[in-house]
């Protein structure tokens, strides 16, 4: 080796240091000047739309549309990096003429507080009791239906454990848990989360460029077609996506989501423990159709279990199956001390 090889490593060397440093200030600089952070989010859903002061989850977002008599219906968007109650806007939609409705933003998203701090399971499971508590509140005590997305249906499941008198039935759509990556046995009220990645990940200077660059219009069509299964997504969806994930904010539930604190360790569990009447729906296509655990609740007599030929998101593709299906379950109740007030 010649005499002048360990300075031309040096030069490299810190030629590739400057190149990442200059990247990374670039990529704060491009974040902060940017001004897609300052574009109004509009509201995801029609009806009343207000926050809802809360003790343990903080302030949260709810929407209702309450004309029309019935049992109310709770409805709950999935997690995502971009996540918001327009996820269930076909649901709501349909079903406001017929009952009471409502949408539940969880923490950290949409119009719900998004504070720095430790998004977990538990948080979300308090945000469902929050929301469900004072939806009762408004209607005489009764229980209600509630309908959750993917990872939030875990969520639900919880919640309903807890407090099985306040619900009627359940329906979960394109549920996380019955995998073998995201299934679990272990003890209850446990999380996947790292610490040292959720530290990395949500600090400033990066952790707002570092998202911002996660959710650029190419990445999030990227990860909706993996979510539809298909080059065919829902574009209005996409399209309010992109402003809700650009609010100050956005990125520190995400971070959790990402860092593994938002995936309980025991969701297999708890959809065997569910006793309720449940009604579940997913699709065939995309990166989300791995059920294998499915047959565990199969074949109980409080399930039922429906496929169609979609992606996660059924009630954007087939709107009609969907709510035609969860109508024609939520129809076959049969009236008890359920549907009185508590």
């Amino acid at each position: 080796m010649s005499p002048k090889s360990p300075h031309r490593a040096g030069r490299a060397a810190a030629a590739a240091a400057l190149t990442l440093v200059g990247s990374a200030a670039g990529l704060v600089a491009w974040s902060r000047l940017a001004r897609h952070r300052h574009q109004p989010l509009p509201p995801a859903l029609p009806g009343r739309h207000e926050r809802i002061a809360t003790r343990r989850a903080g302030d949260l977002s709810l929407y209702s549309s309450t004309e029309a008599e019935g049992v109310p219906l709770l409805l709950i968007h999935s997690i995502n990096a971009a996540a918001n109650a327009y996820e269930v806007r076909p649901l709501y939609l349909h079903f406001r003429s017929a009952r009471p409705v409502y949408a539940l933003e969880l923490p950290g998203f949409g119009f719900s507080e998004r504070s720095r701090r430790r998004y977990t399971p538990r948080l979300m499971v308090e945000a469902i009791h929050a929301a469900v508590d004072e939806i009762r509140r408004r209607h005489g005590g009764v229980a209600i239906d509630a309908l959750a997305l993917s990872l939030s249906a875990s969520f639900l499941a919880r919640a309903s454990l807890e407090r099985s008198d306040a619900y009627r039935s359940l329906a979960l759509v394109s549920p996380t848990g019955f995998d073998g990556q995201l299934s679990g046995e272990a003890p209850p009220d446990g999380h996947r989360g790292r610490d040292w990645l959720l530290d990395l990940l949500d600090r400033a200077p990066f952790g707002r460029p570092l998202f911002d660059a996660l959710v650029t219009r190419p990445s999030m069509r990227f990860f909706l077609r993996k979510t539809f299964g298909s080059t065919e997504i829902a574009e209005d969806l996409m399209d309010y996506d992109y402003l809700s994930a650009h609010q100050p904010g956005a990125e520190h539930a995400p971070w959790c989501f990402i860092s593994g604190h938002l995936f309980p360790t025991d969701t297999t569990r708890l959809y065997e423990h569910l006793r309720l009447p449940v009604w579940l729906v997913h699709g065939i296509r995309g990166d989300f159709v791995d059920y294998r655990l499915l047959p565990r609740v199969a074949d109980r007599p409080n399930w039922r279990i429906e496929t169609l030929p979609t992606g996660a998101f059924p009630h954007f593709e087939q709107p009609e199956a969907v709510t035609a299906a969860y109508a024609a379950f939520l129809a076959s109740l049969t009236s008890g001390p359920a549907d009185r007030p508590a």
